[in-house]
């Protein structure tokens, strides 16, 4: 009998013992960053775990950048951005270059598209925002520019960004188009390229220059005239001008790829549309 009883004892501690290393749940898979897409996401609400992120931008998202840091951080308590601007093309380079960037917004979608094609973002690009050009002059016009026209006139001192910065690319779309607008030379583009007496580093800073008085005129960005102090803006024909699509990418190399995606969805989607609109941008094309 007492035989009978160890083995019902034994029996049982088995059994729970059983019971017990059957409950042990498995590890679940970590987390894994969603793809970039090619449009806004229509919903996109900000739910990623507290992170630190940079975020590299154009610098013609300056002022929405500021806007979007306050209003992102106040959403995700934790969470941290810091924010670094510049030109598009500068920006890439150093993200090729190993810069610790998590996302990066550009003024277009060749410089997104790069980092892509070299496998260092991780998906596609997603379109945010677009924009469009304006003439603008300093407070007071001295060189008394009337029309896009006036850009070719002798003795105008255009300013003008770096040729790898996208606003040039844009600038010089739209010069070749107003030169087939009708009561413009046709050597306008060769005499508005004369006109150029300096190269910035980037739209804000060819911005700066004309609020300064250190130029007569500039072709920027519509928000630039819009969020600019000391600068009038000189409306172009809009059968000439040129839409700027910006885009964005996430960085391979983040270490917080999962909040990065998740910021970049939040920007493309309804709330950072709303912001990006205050400041006078368009949606995506």
């Amino acid at each position: 009998m007492r035989t009978r009883f160890a083995a019902s004892i034994t029996a049982l501690a088995l059994v729970v013992a059983a019971c017990s290393s059957g409950a042990t749940a498995s590890p679940s898979a970590p987390p894994t960053a969603a793809p970039a897409t090619t449009a806004p996401a229509t919903s996109a609400p900000a739910t990623a775990a507290p992170a630190s992120l940079t975020i590299y931008g154009a610098s013609s998202l300056t002022a929405v950048l500021a806007k979007v840091k306050t209003t992102y951080e106040a959403a995700n308590p934790g969470t941290t951005l810091t924010i670094s601007t510049d030109s598009s093309s500068a920006l890439e380079t150093q993200i090729e270059q190993g810069a610790p960037a998590d996302v990066f917004l550009s003024a277009d979608t060749a410089n997104p598209q790069k980092l892509v094609d070299q496998g260092l973002a991780v998906g596609g690009i997603t379109k945010f925002a677009g924009n469009l050009l304006t003439v603008i002059v300093p407070t007071g016009n001295p060189a008394g520019i009337q029309t896009p026209a006036d850009l070719a006139k002798s003795g105008v001192k255009v300013i003008a960004a770096g040729d790898t910065v996208p606003i040039t690319k844009y600038a010089n779309q739209l010069v070749a188009n107003l030169a087939k607008q009708p009561g413009y030379p046709a050597d306008f583009v060769a005499k508005y390229n004369a006109n150029i007496v300096s190269k910035q580093a980037n739209v804000a800073a060819v911005v700066s220059q004309i609020a300064l008085g250190e130029g007569d005129a500039a072709i920027v960005y519509v928000t630039d005239a819009k969020t600019s102090t000391n600068v009038v803006p000189i409306a172009v024909p809009a059968a000439a001008n040129v839409l700027a699509t910006y885009s964005g990418v996430v960085i391979k190399a983040s270490a917080n790829a999962s909040a990065a995606q998740a910021f970049l969805a939040w920007f493309a989607g309804p709330s950072g549309q709303a912001i990006l609109a205050s400041f006078g941008f368009l949606p995506p094309s």
